[in-house]
């Protein structure tokens, strides 16, 4: 009955969530079906182990999920957003198109910018793109995502995204685990994702297909379903992205580009400089929770670049921002709701992994064929499949069964570093499916849907992030991490 339990509430969350019922409502409820299920005792799980393991999660990331929802709004109504991305179209033309939507979509987002943000920003320069160049509305949502979705969410080491971050205080590493590894994941994911779109794009032009009908609006309707679905797929909360004013005259690119370098640097020093010469032994102390600065020195890191980030962009934005207030709060309201819904996943896994039968589960995992590097890659792609949250059911899995790959990787001599890499690229695969609020969104922003897009979405989210994780576990269990 326990097994049934966990199934049947993992169904009912996945399948109301669709439809766009909220997650903070959602996931306890499922949490105590699942221990009713198996006897539990109800209220203990719901304000013990629920609320236990969803504050723990807020207490750990709620810094990262307000500083880069904070960092993403100011830059985008600095106009720091819409210069890159003009930049690049002008460097490289309509002639090549998909090639710029998917660079400034990189830039962007590896320098910190909420991919929310970056789809409103992006969705208007692809148009005018794609329209001048011929080519069809419907790959717009692929270029966006190949951009912002896949590489510099989980591969590119010191990559600011919150994906990248959960798994440093199980694994004790940086944001840069594994950087060869990565580097190599994110050159397969580019170069498989670009040659599909040419792909496409090409077979488009032979039969004169055209850029296409226009895009209907957004109805009010469907804009508070988005906003549900997006909930638990990023940082940020998409209708803040339309609150305050945007700078009448945008940044100089060479200005707007300063703050995402000042993430990349800050992050460096501080993960291999500023904190291993720092005195920490304090931290063991009852008062600071009895931790390790390798429990959190992960997220300090990646808190101080983008504090740094934020002060360079409001000092070198100046009387640009017409209404800073306005938009610092857009951007410190647009991190609660994801923070909660995530932390109310986060609160649902540790439920689940609490009950009795969760042992079958676990022992069911752990005992894949391949080894820890393949279990742990099939852990995270199935949550986060069913969860349609990267960062959702990459902590679910982690929360469950984080130390007992931590005790295996010793046992197997595996660098906690390839772990760390494996399982954010795990988790960035198979959390693209339809019922994804990424998804849903980027289509809606685009003007497109399911049966246009979507395949090609697949190409470049989940079959190039395939290929890139079963490349880094081969080579990882071969050679080891680098």
């Amino acid at each position: 009955m326990g097994l049934l339990g966990i199934i049947l509430a993992l169904a009912l969350l996945v399948w109301l969530a669709f439809r766009g019922w909220s997650v903070l409502l959602l996931a306890p409820l499922a949490a105590l079906l699942a221990a009713a299920f198996a006897g539990e005792p109800l209220l203990a799980h719901w304000t013990q182990t629920f609320m236990g393991s969803a504050a723990g999660f807020l207490a750990q990331f709620f810094p990262l999920f307000l500083l880069g929802a904070l960092f993403g709004k100011l830059m985008e109504d600095s106009g720091s957003v819409s210069a890159i991305a003009q930049w690049l179209t002008g460097r490289l033309g309509p002639q090549r198109a998909v090639l710029a939507v998917v660079l400034a979509g990189a830039v962007v987002t590896y320098g910190g910018v909420s991919l929310f943000v970056a789809f409103f920003v992006l969705a208007p320069m692809a148009e005018a793109l794609f329209r001048s160049a011929s080519i069809p509305r419907r790959l717009m949502p692929a270029a966006i995502a190949l951009g912002t979705s896949t590489f510099t969410m989980s591969a590119m080491p010191g990559t600011p995204a919150i994906q990248n971050a959960i798994p440093m205080p199980f694994f004790g590493t940086t944001p840069f685990a594994a950087p060869g590894l990565g580097i190599l994941a994110s050159a397969i994911m580019l170069g498989f994702g670009l040659w599909w779109l040419a792909r496409a794009a090409a077979a488009a032009r032979r039969r004169d297909e055209g850029f296409g009908e226009e895009a209907p609006p957004i109805r009010p309707g469907e804009a508070s379903l988005l906003r549900e679905r997006a909930a638990t797929a990023c940082a940020f909360d998409p209708p803040e992205a339309l609150n305050a004013a945007p700078a009448p005259v945008p940044l100089p690119v060479r200005l707007a580009l300063l703050p995402l370098a000042v993430v990349i640097a800050v992050n460096l020093l501080m993960s291999f400089v500023v904190l291993p010469r720092m005195d920490t032994g304090f931290l063991a102390q009852p008062r600071w929770g009895e931790t390790s600065l390798a429990a959190v020195a992960g997220v300090w890191s990646v808190a101080v670049a983008l504090t740094a980030a934020i002060l360079v962009l409001i000092g070198v934005s100046g009387r640009r921002l017409p209404a800073l207030r306005e938009s610092v709060d857009a951007g410190a309201n647009a991190a609660v709701l994801p923070a909660f819904s995530v932390a109310s996943l986060v609160g649902f896994g540790a439920v689940i992994a609490a009950l009795p039968a969760f042992a079958l589960v676990r022992d069911w995992v752990v005992g894949i064929e391949g080894g820890p590097l393949v279990s742990l890659a099939v852990a995270t792609n199935i949550l986060s499949a069913l969860t349609g949250s990267a960062s959702g059911g990459l902590t679910i899995a982690l929360d469950a069964l984080g130390p007992t790959y931590l005790r295996l990787a010793a046992e197997h001599g595996i660098d906690p570093g390839l772990l760390h890499r494996v399982a954010v690229i795990g988790a960035g695969t198979l959390d693209s499916l339809p019922h994804n609020g990424a998804v849903v969104t980027l289509l809606a922003v685009c003007g497109s849907t399911h049966a246009r897009s979507y395949v090609d979405i697949v190409m470049v989210s989940v079959a190039s992030a395939l290929a890139a994780l079963v490349v880094v576990i081969a080579l990882g269990g071969a050679v080891g991490s680098f």
